[in-house]
């Protein structure tokens, strides 16, 4: 019995040791990130060349670009990937600089809250969320956000068109 309990806690150590969250990527650098709201998809670019496409959910109230905090809109426009969170309620996480300068302005002169905290993310369960359920971020499957979060380095420029 002591022999059969040290058999079944090695392999679940084994099996363990393979589910890690973080892998290594060592293909080309990726560039860019491009994002459709439209199409419901993102694709990490290296110059002029296509590395990956991945379906994605958004905020759940897609339509328009987000002007405030609570809105549930996804942001559209110009940001770079700014910071990660390896311990994120969402699996993995990379953040967006958004609010940028233009979203700061145009919140003040409406004199509202442009809200922040916008990421692309990984979900908090292992099964499929329903469409668009997020409160403004770009979400992908867990298993994906593994890549992108091994292939998209700090700094990396985001487009996110309507």
């Amino acid at each position: 019995m002591k022999s059969l309990l040290s058999i079944c806690l090695s392999l679940a150590l084994l099996l363990g040791a393979g589910c890690s969250k973080f892998v290594a990527y060592t293909g080309p650098e990726v560039t860019r990130v491009e994002v459709s709201k439209s199409t419901r998809s993102m694709t990490l670019w290296h110059h002029d060349a296509i590395l990956e496409i991945y379906e994605v959910e958004l905020g759940f109230e897609p339509l328009g670009h987000k002007s405030e905090e609570g809105d549930g809109r996804t942001p559209e426009g110009d940001y770079i990937v700014d910071r990660r969170n390896p311990n994120s309620e969402f699996y993995l996480s990379i953040g967006i600089d958004y609010p940028n300068t233009a979203d700061i302005a145009a919140a003040e002169e409406a004199g509202i809250d442009p809200g922040g905290d916008i990421f692309i993310h990984g979900t908090p369960r292992p099964f499929a969320q329903v469409d668009d359920w997020t409160a403004g971020c770009i979400a992908v499957t867990n298993r994906q956000m593994r890549q992108i979060y091994a292939m998209v380095q700090d700094g990396t420029p985001i487009t996110i068109l309507p």
